[in-house]
């Protein structure tokens, strides 16, 4: 909703702005259709990769902090991978549990990181990506 790039564009300056915290690589973005039955304009998506020292409940505060601040509907920011931490907790599930399962999550991730392993499926982001392509 609104000025989907200028949204896009303060997360990543917000996130880049801290001091434990630096971007590495930004992704191009791809538009899709709403994902779930939402009715609302197209989506932009994208992927960062990040090097920080903040802990992984530490940085989705600060991500959630950031889609707040942005206002409602306006900004998903989710952890998708952390190394190759393996993590389920309450709040926070890593790797994302359905980030496999996505092509608009997995084409912009394998712009960035081809190579990065699954550390639960044993693939990387190219290979989940050809499966879900496969199976289409």
């Amino acid at each position: 909703m609104g000025d989907r790039m200028e949204y896009i564009n303060q997360a990543i300056n917000a996130i880049e702005a801290q001091d434990d915290t630096r971007v590495v690589h930004v992704s191009s973005l791809i538009e899709t259709k709403p994902y779930g039955g939402v009715v609302q304009d197209d989506f932009l998506n994208g992927c960062i990769a990040i090097d920080t020292l903040k802990e992984p409940e530490e940085l989705l505060d600060f991500l959630m902090d950031v889609e707040a601040q942005a206002g409602p509907r306006t900004l998903d920011l989710d952890i998708l991978m952390y190394d190759d931490l393996v993590m389920n907790e309450r709040r926070l599930t890593i790797p994302h549990k359905e980030m496999h399962k996505r092509l608009f999550v997995l084409e912009p991730l394998e712009e960035i990181a081809p190579y990065l392993m699954h550390p639960l499926l044993g693939q990387t982001i190219t290979q989940l990506k050809e499966k879900i392509k496969e199976e289409q």
